[in-house]
């Protein structure tokens, strides 16, 4: 885990330069609504993903990271449009965008971010890159529209989940390692390995993303039970519905499906979820993903670089925020 803080300390400055640059391309009405949203911080975990992996692959070429942070502007771009969709008050602490400009602009200033996004892999000139970036794109849509179709229904399937969360989160991290695989013009098994490291590794970070959705807001620093509130049959919340009695469980099957569960009742049943371990049962989900992942990187050349994208997915099973 030390290895892991050094490389970021290390990585990050020059992901942060590029994503300045790339946001210095966009039209100046769009530049206060993106630089709000980058200027929350996050973890750019998919551009140095996909640093980390063309470095081990043999690309050393110093501009890698204006290829990386593409990804993380269709990220934000996700982001803008969710949080419209959800009517969300905060992002990451701060107010939402659309909450200090309106719904229109924020939606068009996403779609600006996600073409510049796309003309930046394009300049690179290597259709399987624009080809990757695209169905990153797409997946990640189709993911949120399952996400969309399947709120407030306590009869999502855990293979319905997967498929979910594959879209909205997991296909993101795959392309970001992809694209590193593809950049370095790695071997076609290794660019395999990559793309299944990153599935895999995605899954188990949504997994624990909603595992951590139950924690106390002083940990996080977001509102606690948010996915039950808002109708999200996540593993937690489907472990807690298993674990009540059959009248209770009717109770809570009508107020899920109408989104009427008030924060106290949230707070009630995220404490319930804590005491008994469901938030725990979920992480350990989320290890089997983990466990995949790991195998992936094996078919990989060893090296510094792979040892570090081994601690990365110790640092997802054991996040706290």
């Amino acid at each position: 885990m030390i290895q892991l803080k050094a490389c970021l300390a290390l990585e990050l400055p020059p992901i942060n330069r590029a994503l300045n640059r790339a946001l210095d391309r966009l039209p100046p009405p769009v530049l206060p609504v993106a630089r709000h949203i980058f200027d929350a911080g996050g973890k750019r975990l998919r551009p140095l993903l996909t640093v980390l992996v063309a470095r081990l692959l043999g690309h050393t070429d110093n501009g890698i990271q204006d290829l990386a942070v593409t990804l993380e502007m269709l990220h934000a771009a996700t982001l803008l449009h969710d949080d419209v969709l959800d009517n969300a008050l905060t992002r990451r602490g701060r107010p939402a965008a659309h909450t200090l400009w309106d719904a229109s602009s924020v939606i068009l200033a996403g779609d600006a971010l996600l073409a510049c996004a796309n003309a930046l892999v394009a300049e690179r000139g290597d259709p399987r890159l624009s080809l990757c970036f695209s169905k990153a794109t797409s997946r990640t849509a189709a993911g949120e529209i399952l996400e969309i179709a399947a709120q407030g229904r306590v009869d999502t399937t855990q293979e319905e989940y997967e498929d979910i969360v594959r879209g909205k989160t997991a296909w993101l991290i795959r392309a970001a390692c992809e694209m590193g695989a593809l950049a370095a013009n790695a071997a076609q098994s290794h660019v395999a390995a990559a793309a299944a490291y990153g599935e895999n590794l995605g899954m188990a970070f949504q997994l624990v993303d909603d595992a951590l959705d139950f924690a106390p807001e002083s940990v996080t620093g977001k509102p606690t039970g948010g996915d039950v509130r808002e109708g999200k049959f996540t593993p937690p919340v489907r472990l807690y519905r298993q674990s009540l009695p059959s009248g209770e469980r009717a109770a809570f099957d009508a107020a899920f499906a109408a989104r009427a569960i008030s924060p106290d009742e949230a707070a009630a049943i995220a404490e319930n979820i804590r005491t008994v371990g469901h938030d725990t049962a979920t992480r350990r989900q989320a290890e089997a993903f983990l466990a995949r992942a790991r195998a992936a990187l094996d078919d990989m050349p060893p090296g510094k670089d792979r040892d570090i994208l081994h601690s990365m997915a110790d640092h997802v099973r054991d996040r706290k925020k």
